[in-house]
């Protein structure tokens, strides 16, 4: 999701998610979007008086934050994982749940920063992706030299190097694609987290010790909770934006992408 380069305000149902002229990432504007439909939706519900304030960059009242909690809750009851699907979950994921598990690896960060050109970030990265993948192992200081270039993370500075990671330290979606197979090497796709896009080696891996499917069942069961609300809420968000009136965005499949309640 762009701003249009005309300028154009993007707005749901009238309330304007930005300034005029201002430019916001996808993710931002994403964001914003979202939470201006479960404002309104929480004023429709009668949980939010029609009088709250609009949101100032970005910003909800404290009274609407309280009110979005409270039409999830009603809208999205928890649904509790049954044994059976806890069981084939932890049976097709275990490597995510072993103790002591590390990985050494290094990588270039193209990060998603306010008013980047996110299609353009990303086609950049792929090229450095496909670039290092062309030639594995024929001059090793390929990878460092691309993350001194590249990267936006201060790591670029020591070739992209990340050290020893548990996945205690990673953010959870940067540690899923680390940790969830077994490739050493460039990894063959980019890994998506909320800081951007990275091209990922994998140096080493220590396995760690898988634990049995009872010592972690708590574990795998608030997994699929969260996954379950993360599927309600996006079809809930669609549903919302499908009644709407929305102008100088487009309200699609990246737009109501979200994990959690993007207050």
């Amino acid at each position: 999701m762009t701003i249009p380069q005309n300028g154009k305000v993007a707005t749901v149902n009238g309330v304007a998610l930005h300034l005029p002229g201002e430019t916001l990432s996808a993710e931002v504007l994403r964001q914003r979007a979202c939470t201006e439909l479960l404002r309104q939706a929480a004023i429709e519900a009668g949980l939010l008086g029609d009088d709250d304030s609009a949101p100032v960059d970005g910003a909800i009242s404290v009274e609407a934050t309280a009110a979005i909690e409270a039409l999830l809750d009603d809208a999205l009851p928890a649904q509790e994982p049954s044994d059976e699907a806890c069981r084939r979950y932890h049976a097709a994921h275990a490597r995510r749940y072993a103790v002591g598990a590390r990985v050494r690896a290094r990588h270039v960060l193209f990060a998603v920063t306010p008013g980047v050109d996110v299609a353009q970030l990303r086609t950049r990265a792929e090229a450095c992706l496909l670039d290092l993948r062309c030639q594995p192992g024929t001059d090793d200081g390929r990878f460092a030299r691309a993350a001194g270039q590249w990267s936006n993370c201060p790591s670029g500075a020591e070739g992209g190097n990340l050290g020893w990671l548990s996945a205690e330290a990673c953010a959870p979606e940067f540690a899923q694609e680390l940790f969830e197979n077994k490739e050493v090497g460039v990894l063959p796709r980019l890994v998506l987290s909320r800081f951007g896009f990275h091209v990922v080696e994998v140096l080493e891996r220590e396995p760690g010790n898988e634990p049995p499917f009872e010592s972690v069942r708590a574990a795998v069961a608030q997994t699929l909770r969260q996954q379950s609300f993360a599927t309600e809420l996006r079809r809930y968000l669609d549903r919302l934006a499908q009644a709407a009136t929305l102008e100088g965005l487009e309200f699609d499949a990246e737009l109501s992408d979200v994990n959690a309640p993007p207050l």
